[in-house]
Order: C-alpha cells, then sequence, then structure tokens
C-alpha cells in the first residue's frame, strides 16, 4: 500500500482534479514543533471557491438521487480505506498540529469510528408516517439533501472536525466544499484524496485551502452554498450568523468555551486533580471544551490547589509519545496566550506555575495556572486556546454554580463530588450543552449531540443523529385517496 507524499504546495482539490489557486498565490504552513516552514498551501480567493462550488452543483444532483443506503455503502468502503491508511493520517496530523504520533493515533481512529457511525444513518435517514385529521389522508415526513454544504474546520482536532462535518454532509446527499484550517491544510488535503480513492465519486467533496477572510468568507457570502457549518471562534461566528443570515441560509456554529470545571469539599481530589490537568492542558489546552476556569471550594482550596500545582509541574511537554502535551498550533496563538496572562497579572491575578514560553523554536507555553483576583476578571471571558487555566474560590455549592453560570459562553461543565443531590442538581442547572460528573470537561462519543448555549454555538448540534438536521430538509408528503377509484 503506496503512501501520499506531501507535496511542497498543498494543493485544492476542483472537480475531481488537484491545482492550484488561480492566482497562483499561496501561503506558508509553519511546524508548531520548530517554528520552522513545512510546506506551501494554495491560497484561494473567490474564483477558486466559485468554481469548487460548480463542480459541487455538478455533482449533486447524482449523488442526491444514488440511495441513502448505497451512500452509506459508499462511506463504509471509505473508513475502511482510511482505516488502512489511519497510520499515515495520524503521522500527517502530528506534522502539522505538533502533537504526539499516539493522540493523533487517536484522534483518527475516532474520526473513521463517527464515519462508520454516519456510514450507518444511510440505512434510517429516518422520517415519519403519522396519521391526519382528514378521511382518507396519509402523512409522512421524509428528508432530503439542502444541495451543497460549506464546511469550515479548526485546526485543534483536524482529522477529527473535518470528520464531523463532512460524513453527514455527504450521507445526507449533499456536495460539500471543505476549507481546511490554514494551520493544517495537508490533513485536509489527505482526507479528500483518500475518500476519492475509495469510490467517492469526483466533485462530491471539494477541497479549497486558504485563509479565513478569503477563501472562508466567499464560502459564506456565496448563494450557491445552502448550508453552512462552521466550528471556531465567537466573533467569526457573529459574522457568518449576519453574513449568510441576510440570504436566510443554513448555519450551524458551533462556536468557543469558558468551561467551569467545579471541586466540592467531597471530591476525590487525587481524581479531580487528574482530570483537571487532563482536562485543562491535554492537546496544549486546544478544545473548545477545555476547563478553563476551575472553580474551588474555599474548604478544600489549598489542598487541591497544591496537588494541582505539584501534578502540572510534572507534566512533560514536547512532541513525543511519552509526552504530556505539545505546542499550540502558531506563533500568533502562542504570543496571544502570553499577552493575556501578561494582562491578567496586571490587573491583579497571581501565576503559580507556567505563564512563559518554553525554550526553543516552537510555539511551546508551559502549562500555565493562574488564580484570579476576582470572579469576573478578563480571563473569565477570554477564551485563550492554550494551556492556562483560572482558579476561582467558592463558598459553598450554589456560590459555585453561580460562577459556572456566570459567563456569556454555555458548551461544557463538569462537578466533581461525592454526593447524587449535588451531581443531580448541577447537572440539569448549569448552563451549558454538556454536562460531566467526576470526570472531564471534554469527551463528546459519535452518537452523542455536542453543542453549547449563549456565545458557545446557535442552537445546533454535531455530531450524533441530531447533525442530520443540519444537513438535510423536512418534507412533508400526503396522500389522498379517492375511494370512486377504489
Amino acid at each position: 500500500m503506496s503512501e501520499h507524499k506531501i507535496p511542497s504546495l498543498i494543493p485544492n482539490i476542483i472537480g475531481g482534479k488537484e491545482c492550484p489557486a488561480e492566482g497562483g498565490e499561496s501561503f506558508e504552513k509553519y511546524s508548531p514543533h520548530t517554528g520552522q516552514i513545512l510546506f506551501r498551501a494554495a491560497r484561494s480567493r473567490r474564483k477558486d471557491v466559485e468554481a469548487a462550488i460548480a463542480a459541487a452543483h455538478h455533482a449533486q444532483v447524482a449523488w442526491a438521487t444514488t440511495p441513502a443506503v448505497q451512500r452509506g455503502f459508499i462511506l463504509h468502503q471509505a473508513c475502511n480505506y482510511l482505516e488502512q491508511h489511519a497510520e499515515e493520517i495520524a503521522r500527517v496530523v502530528a506534522l502539522e498540529t505538533g502533537k504526539s504520533l499516539k493522540d493523533a493515533k487517536g484522534e483518527t481512529a475516532g474520526a473513521i469510528a463517527l464515519g462508520r457511525f454516519y456510514a450507518g444513518e444511510g440505512q434510517r435517514l429516518y422520517g415519519r408516517t403519522t396519521t391526519s385529521g382528514t378521511p382518507d389522508k396519509y402523512a409522512m415526513t421524509v428528508r432530503q439533501p439542502c444541495g451543497i454544504a460549506g464546511l469550515i474546520v479548526a485546526a485543534n482536532t483536524p482529522i477529527a472536525n473535518v470528520a464531523w462535518k463532512v460524513f453527514p454532509a455527504l450521507i445526507c446527499g449533499n456536495a460539500a466544499i471543505l476549507k481546511p484550517p490554514e494551520d493544517a491544510p495537508a490533513t485536509g488535503w489527505l482526507f479528500a484524496s483518500l475518500l476519492e480513492e475509495a469510490g467517492l465519486p469526483k466533485s462530491v467533496l471539494n477541497v479549497v485551502q486558504g485563509l479565513g477572510n478569503e477563501a472562508g468568507a466567499a464560502i459564506v457570502e456565496s448563494p450557491g452554498v445552502d448550508v453552512i457549518s462552521f466550528t471556531g471562534s465567537t466573533k467569526v461566528g457573529r459574522w457568518i450568523a449576519e453574513t449568510a443570515g441576510k440570504r436566510l441560509a443554513k448555519i450551524s456554529l458551533e462556536l468557543g468555551g469558558k468551561n467551569p470545571f467545579v471541586v466540592c469539599d467531597d471530591a476525590h481530589l487525587p481524581d479531580a486533580v487528574k482530570w483537571a490537568c487532563l482536562s485543562a492542558f491535554s492537546n496544549a489546552g486546544q478544545r473548545c471544551a477545555a476547563a478553563s476556569r476551575i472553580i474551588i471550594f474555599e474548604s478544600v482550596y489549598d489542598a487541591f490547589v497544591k496537588q494541582l500545582i505539584d501534578a502540572t509541574k510534572a507534566l512533560k511537554v514536547g512532541p513525543g509519545d511519552g509526552d504530556d502535551l505539545g505546542p499550540v498550533i502558531n506563533a500568533r496563538q502562542m504570543e496571544n496566550i502570553l499577552t493575556a496572562v501578561t494582562k491578567a497579572q496586571g490587573e491583579g491575578a497571581r501565576v503559580l506555575c507556567g505563564g512563559q514560553r518554553l525554550p526553543g523554536n516552537g510555539y511551546y507555553i508551559a502549562p500555565t495556572i493562574i488564580e484570579a483576583s476576582k470572579e469576573n476578571d478578563t480571563l473569565a471571558e477570554t477564551e485563550l486556546f492554550g494551556p492556562v487555566t483560572v482558579l476561582y474560590k467558592a463558598k459553598d455549592f450554589h456560590h459555585a454554580l453561580a460562577m459556572a453560570n456566570d459567563s456569556p459562553y454555555g458548551l461544557t461543565a463538569c462537578i466533581h463530588t461525592k454526593n447524587m443531590h449535588r451531581a443531580q442538581h448541577f447537572a440539569s442547572q448549569v448552563k451549558s450543552g454538556v454536562a460531566v460528573v467526576n470526570a472531564g470537561t471534554y469527551g463528546s462519543e459519535p452518537h452523542m449531540p455536542f453543542g453549547g448555549l449563549k456565545q458557545s454555538g446557535n442552537g445546533s448540534r454535531e455530531p450524533g443523529t441530531e447533525a442530520l438536521d443540519i444537513y438535510s430538509e423536512l418534507k412533508d408528503i400526503y396522500y389522498t385517496v379517492n375511494r370512486d377509484l377504489l
């Protein structure tokens, strides 16, 4: 089985053909581990996007009329093929993100598992048969594709993010334009190449490389795109909602988070410390579901913080399988995080450990714990997307719950307690799309919906069967029987 050599210029894939940007422009992709240039990628603009949309329109009708069961079979075959190339995919993910090969393999396996889940949905795609209030009238609903899906993904878990959008879009009968993250262009290119090699019809999945404010914006603004799914910052999500909303396009937004991790006075502290470290620092803290606010009961504050600092200082930072976290994705992100830490110190916050760039040319930040100066400090409302967590004291359970909910975001939340009454009340009352008891703030599964409240999203959910509602339209169908013709 031959491997795919990463080209020096990561191309677009439009109409089944690899091609550079029409204007010949490109941008550089740097290694998060070394800071050196890895390769260049096509810097696409509006003409490239429109070419991809035209190719998708050409293929979509035939794909939509392919029975969903057959679409699912094609995607099953694609997942088998992805599995054969899983190590190759993982190496590309590790190269682009700086994460360990072990973590990249886990992410790749999760992406394939999700693909198999949606391939199975081809045997369902449930509508409804129901009753009518009129005699001899029969009512039902069916799912139909939206048309062309514009998929814009983030780089933190690139192969998982691509899978979360591409597979549900395709199983519903849409053709798609994928805009890979500019920090992981090769992952998107390799994924689309493998799907086509596995039998996905040409032009059903098109890839347009480029910058968000150029290629991404062109996808959002085009009237030829029927549904847009975006994972990224709240600021960009708001612009997408305003822009695409003017033409009443269907929109799915999975945005930021400032997720609370509550430690009660009856928590098993070693377990809470383990999960706090994983939630705050794994994947270099680059999770929308990261535990960036740790809220601790005053009575166990000192004991918990001491254990957390000791555990954090013991973390190994690097790109190897024996390391606990790697670098952040690019130099801009690293500088933004360090600037925010410095600003927080100026506002009275205390850095208990970390807070600095680590030696070398890579984009490594020491895992950082900050003690807040007040409950509603700047960091409480600022998503840093890096290995930084902030500590807050709570007087009791009710105070902790109020602090957890005092946020413009509402993505995930977690509580550590042995008290089932606290756990149940927290899970029901915390304002988040996900609530977890005695584990971490992250950890979605293919069959479960994921998404948030408030500024964490627009109410849509991916993955799970709920994602089918994003990429399909319901049609009511009525049959009337004329008894005179029986």
